[in-house]
């Protein structure tokens, strides 16, 4: 199937989870997963309106879309998987936004690096055990403040896995939890208008993700197929 009308079902199926929960469509950007995907997918999804693309490998999305970006300058360009502290340097001088920062020793590597500004996410550990992210909200306030004290890290928001089942109720209260810290953020430190992104919510559970406040959907296989 093309990759326009797999995006046009994704579509049909966020409008409808916002008009159930009362939210407006503007208020969630939906990001294509391109890890593993070949540039021309990438291209039609391009053309089909999308413009944020999350990688999971520096060199991977360093390759991929370097000249892409040159073409289409519009395009946004996040990183999503675990980022090595020794590719911290490369990261930080390619991608728009880092969301899987998970650890102060990251935002300490990527503030030294950091040329230009860049989004960042903290990444909270809210689901399965082989998951990276923060373990608990002082660690990740810890990170928070960090950031906050850097130069061109910019505080954008929080991210979060919520377990893989079929089990909603456990992907709620995965959901809930970044909710909870991000409130909790914005408790600790009041003066600061920013971590206004939740990115929560996959293929499998994007739906949920904006019942519960999502702001930014990773979707990959729904758009690019099984890889």
């Amino acid at each position: 199937m093309p990759i326009a009308a797999n995006i046009a079902k994704i579509e049909e199926r966020i409008q409808k989870a916002c008009d159930s929960s009362g939210r407006k469509r503007d208020e969630i950007t939906l990001m294509g997963v391109s890890k593993f995907v070949p540039l021309s997918l990438v291209e039609q999804a391009y053309e089909a309106g999308i413009r944020c693309f999350g990688e999971s490998r520096v060199k991977e999305g360093t390759e991929k879309f370097e000249v892409f970006r040159k073409k289409y300058p519009d395009v946004q360009l996040h990183l999503i998987g675990s980022l090595q502290r020794n590719k911290a340097k490369n990261a930080a001088l390619f991608f728009d936004c880092i969301q899987s920062v998970d650890r102060v020793q990251l935002v300490t590597e990527l503030a030294r690096h950091a040329c230009k500004p860049i989004d960042v996410l903290l990444e909270l550990h809210t689901g399965e055990e082989t998951k990276n992210g923060f373990a608990d909200f002082d660690e990740l306030f810890l990170a928070a403040e960090m950031v906050m004290g850097t130069v061109n890290l910019k505080p954008a928001g929080l991210m979060t896995m919520a377990p893989f089942t079929e089990d909603a109720s456990l992907i709620r209260s995965s959901f809930r939890q970044l909710v909870k810290a991000q409130e909790e953020l914005r408790k600790h430190f009041p003066a600061e208008e920013n971590w206004n992104c939740l990115s929560m919510g996959m293929s499998n559970d994007f739906e949920i993700a904006i019942e519960e406040g999502s702001t930014m959907l990773r979707i990959g296989s729904l758009i690019f197929g099984e890889r």
